[in-house]
């Protein structure tokens, strides 16, 4: 063994392990290993977990929050009115810069693989250029996966479609849409088959921004299923935001559900976000602005969390911390039992996993040695909380340590009481 990290505590196990790692993946996990003459890290019984995956965000806009100016109404227009004024600001220096600086936040926090939607709607297409050598760079420290979204509609935008496909011959691995932001139903079904269209022909996987929207008329869910299926595409196929499906009924909502598990599709909720976002217009009753999470969950499906953005014209807060995101949607969407609270974690780490289609991702023999060690003694510690990553390995390597913090409370001096004269009543 090259590394043999000892009285390790996985997620959902009780008892201690030990990890030995050979040539930058696990070779062995098991009560005590040999060895001999390897480097040591002893966990301290801290849980080990294989790394948090972002399933969803926006690298492009990262940072830029006040760029020209701040979003004053914290509403989804707005901050797509700023959008259209901070593109033409962009160099690829300065995109690739605060790419780089969050990417460096996430490796902090334990995050090693992340999806970015890229914007594909400017004629420059600076931010992909950007972005492609920000994702070579960091390769060494994380993994990024790069979608070419056409923020303002694939077929809305002029010249949306030729801009897509350069974005994809430049480099992004995965084809985004948006059909509820094209002009009509049958826009939208339209921008659907031209990305699967695309997706079928040169085998790329789909990453969609799919019924972000407080509209229960927006189902465009089920036209993605239905092609999905008849393009044999089952498990390639990810939607994101799902939010119409908050304001469905039940009997539209188990049909659609039926038909997303049927194709395989993963979904993607950005519970904070998402929170903030959405169904602004409610007075009340209101609702919380997530699809269903529970119930997706429930029905089998593949479901993952993101951030979706951070400190940019849609979301001005965050830290980069996947355990926040699985908090936030813990609370929301009421998973409070014994094992939704471990599905939580899951949606940050083994679902978003799947999600992305990453191979040798866990942490069993043969899976690839890239791990975080956090100052915690299990999955609900970990969520309760959001502890320090002690230590986040690459390949068997340490790329990122914090120290841990001390739990114990240092009291002062209590004071004496101080005797007060009775007060005389009249």
């Amino acid at each position: 063994m090259d590394l043999v990290i000892r009285n390790a505590r996985r997620p959902h196990e009780s008892e201690p392990v030990d990890i030995g790692v050979k040539n930058g993946k696990i070779e062995a996990v098991e009560p005590r290993i040999d060895g001999a003459g390897a480097e040591e890290i002893d966990a301290n019984g801290y849980l080990v977990s294989p790394p948090f995956v972002e399933s969803h965000f926006h690298l492009d806009t990262v940072f830029c929050r006040g760029t020209p100016r701040r979003n004053q109404t914290g509403s989804l227009i707005e901050g797509i009115m700023l959008w259209s004024e901070t593109q033409p600001l962009f160099t690829i220096e300065g995109v690739k810069d605060r790419a780089i600086e969050y990417l460096k936040w996430c490796v902090a926090r334990g995050t090693l693989y992340l999806r970015s939607h890229v914007d594909v709607c400017h004629d420059s297409l600076v931010a992909v250029r950007a972005l492609v050598e920000a994702r070579d760079e960091v390769a060494p420290w994380i993994d990024v996966q790069l979608v070419a979204f056409p923020q303002h509609g694939l077929l809305r935008y002029p010249d949306g479609v030729r801009l897509l496909d350069e974005a994809l011959d430049l480099g992004c691995e995965v084809i985004g849409g948006i059909p509820h932001y094209e002009r009509s139903r049958e826009a939208g079904v339209a921008s659907i088959d031209a990305v699967m269209d695309r997706a079928s022909r040169k085998g790329l996987i789909v990453d969609m921004h799919c019924d972000e929207t407080d509209d229960p008329l927006s189902r465009f869910v089920e036209v993605v299923a239905e092609q999905t299926v008849e393009r044999g595409l089952e498990g390639q196929i990810t939607t994101s935001h799902l939010t119409s499906l908050h304001s469905v009924d039940n009997a539209y909502f188990f049909k659609v559900a039926h038909l997303i598990r049927e194709a395989g599709l993963n979904v993607v909720s950005n519970p904070l976000t998402n929170m903030m976002i959405q169904a602004r217009t409610d007075t009340y009753p209101k609702r919380r602005g997530l699809t269903r999470v529970k119930e997706l969950m429930e029905s089998g499906v593949n479901l993952s969390f993101g951030h979706d953005c951070l400190l940019d014209h849609w979301y001005p807060l965050g830290a980069g911390d996947m355990l926040d995101a699985a908090y936030v949607g813990l609370h929301a969407c009421q998973m409070g039992g014994v094992d939704e609270i471990a599905a939580m974690f899951d949606a940050v780490t083994v679902n978003g996993a799947k999600t992305l289609g990453l191979d040798g991702y866990g942490l069993e023999p043969g899976c690839s040695a890239d791990l975080v060690i956090l100052q915690a003694r299990g999955v609900e510690d970990a969520l309760r909380l959001r502890p320090p990553r002690l230590k986040v390995l690459r390949k068997g390597r340490v790329v990122a340590q914090t120290p841990e913090t001390s739990t114990e409370v240092v009291w002062g001096e209590i004071p004496a009481p101080v005797d007060f004269e009775q007060p005389a009543f009249v």
